[in-house]
């Protein structure tokens, strides 16, 4: 007999693993070394699978001027409870490169846009 995957999945939730998308945004997001690379302004949800795909990462800028979004794979993001933030493996050198959008601009997710993303970061594409 096989277990239904959610059901499986519900097994492994506890109380303390779960939070709400409100209590993320304004998240801290780490490199390695400890320093701050940006800060959780959204998540990008499969409204159909109900899973969490990307976190959108605030990043650069002053005061809100010439900040950018970057949309990371939330399988990158690993939580430190030390930190009271997210861990990701990158540095500021590969955020400059990184797909990215204006903070103010008018943007549209595509397919493309996502699978950009996921080569970017060496992710497991979601788009295939």
């Amino acid at each position: 007999m096989q277990v239904n995957s959610a059901v499986a999945e519900a097994n492994f939730i506890t109380p303390g693993t779960l939070i709400a998308a409100e209590k993320v945004n304004g998240t801290d997001v780490y490199n390695l070394t400890g320093e701050k690379l940006g800060t959780v302004v959204d998540i990008m949800i499969d409204r159909v699978r109900g899973r969490a795909i990307y976190a959108v990462m605030s990043f650069g800028g002053f005061l809100g001027m010439g900040e950018k979004y970057f949309p990371l794979p939330w399988a990158n993001l690993k939580y430190d409870a030390r930190q009271n933030g997210y861990v990701v493996n990158l540095d500021k050198k590969l955020l400059e490169g990184a797909p990215s959008y204006d903070r103010n601009s008018e943007f549209t997710w595509t397919p493309d846009y996502g699978r950009n993303v996921d080569s970017y970061y060496k992710a497991p594409s979601y788009w295939m």
